[in-house]
């Protein structure tokens, strides 16, 4: 029986492992070690561990390691402290493999601590290109993996001209497709999001038609997300539409974000605004589903939304080098060009779904690689050849 120990850091790593951590749950020749950490355990990103329990996962063990701030400083300090923390739950529980999802500086934290301890490490989603500090932290975490699962044909390929054993990569989608998949399956929004989860507005039932708006701050642009979600917060005024707003996550330039959004709703109360800190997977993408366009810069309009065929409008950097269908529209951090491409958005044809990321088994055919792969926590650079370019 092995030890599979998955590390969820955000309500986002949350999302994109759900159907994974059910596959290794269920599998008779694998344990789910549980370990939370990170901004999944606040209440004010939204709670993520209420909603893991509740979905029926246990925590095996809790790590507290975010340093308040929201800065590039605390950012760093966090990482450090979560290499401490992490490094003794791991000698505590004693995995066979860790898990880590994606690009964010907790992510990092857990392969520093797992490859010191010579505990083979899984990387999720390695091989991306976005273009953000997410970018280094991904490609390094790239380094220190053992076993990969990117997401796309071309994500492999980018793990593989970084010097690492094709025979340790295996593309297998995203398992948050699965989540997608899902839904697609059964689209039908059957619940009320005001009634449900209440969030903060003047919205008093579930609209008939609404648009959805997640906008994180971006690293490298600290300093600037304030202004930035200003911007967002215009256009997406100005246009008239309903708007089911989520808070944003705990990135350097979150309190930029989130006092934007505070004093925007302070200032003008807007009658067609509902903000809301998290829901269950589950609920959100039914909601996207169901939405006339996804705005800002969050990686669902990617990944997720791609799979339901949402329209999507992409703002800013964040997102700019990522691999996307064609449901993605892109704009500056100009509140006209947002409108106007929120309004074409709305206006034009929906999409066809795109499986760039996956067709919805992933996390199941994780869960049979990882009972059978060999597990090793060292390797050699392997030179490709013509990998140039």
């Amino acid at each position: 029986m092995r030890k599979i120990c998955v590390v969820i850091t955000a309500r986002a790593s949350y999302a994109r492992v759900k159907s994974f951590l059910g596959a290794i749950r269920d599998h008779v020749e694998l344990e789910l070690q549980l370990v939370i950490a990170a901004s999944a355990l606040l209440d004010r990103f939204g709670d993520a561990v209420s909603v893991i329990e509740g979905d029926g996962f246990k925590p095996d063990a809790r790590v507290y390691m975010v340093v308040e701030g929201e800065n590039l400083t605390t950012s760093a300090k966090s990482t450090g402290m979560g290499v401490m923390e992490l490094a003794t739950v791991f000698d505590n529980l004693k995995p066979d493999a860790v898990v880590t999802v994606a690009d964010r500086y907790e992510t990092l934290a857990t392969a520093i601590a797992a490859s010191y301890m010579n505990i083979p490490l899984v990387h999720i989603q390695g091989g991306e290109v976005t273009g953000s500090i997410d970018e280094k932290v991904r490609h390094a975490v790239t380094k220190l993996a053992d076993i990969h699962f990117p997401a796309t044909p071309r994500a492999r390929e980018w793990i593989i001209r970084m010097g690492e054993d094709q025979e340790a990569v295996f593309h297998v989608g995203c398992p948050s497709i699965d989540l997608a998949a899902d839904v697609l399956a059964r689209p039908a929004l059957d619940f009320d999001p005001i009634q449900k989860y209440g969030g903060v507005g003047n919205l008093a039932a579930r609209p008939e038609r609404y648009i959805i708006v997640m906008q994180h701050p971006v690293t490298t642009e600290f300093g600037q997300a304030g202004e930035q979600m200003e911007e967002t917060l215009a256009a997406v005024h100005d246009s008239g539409a309903t708007a089911l707003w989520f808070w944003p996550n705990i990135d350097a330039g979150s309190d930029q974000v989130s006092n934007a959004m505070r004093s925007f709703r302070e200032k003008y109360d807007p009658p067609n605004i509902q903000f809301f800190k998290n829901m269950a997977p589950h609920d959100f993408l039914r909601l996207s589903a169901n939405s006339d366009c996804i705005v800002g810069n969050s990686s669902v309009a990617i990944r997720e939304c791609s799979f339901l065929g949402v329209p999507a409008v992409n703002i800013g950097s964040r997102q700019c080098d990522r691999e996307h269908g064609p449901n993605i529209v892109n704009a500056n951090h100009d509140r006209d060009e947002i409108i106007a491409a929120i309004r074409s958005q709305i206006a034009g044809p929906r999409p066809t779904s795109s499986q760039l990321y996956g067709n919805g088994d992933a996390g199941r055919k994780m869960a049979e690689i990882l009972a059978s792969v060999p597990l090793r926590f060292s390797k050699r650079l392997t030179y490709v050849t013509g990998a140039t370019g």
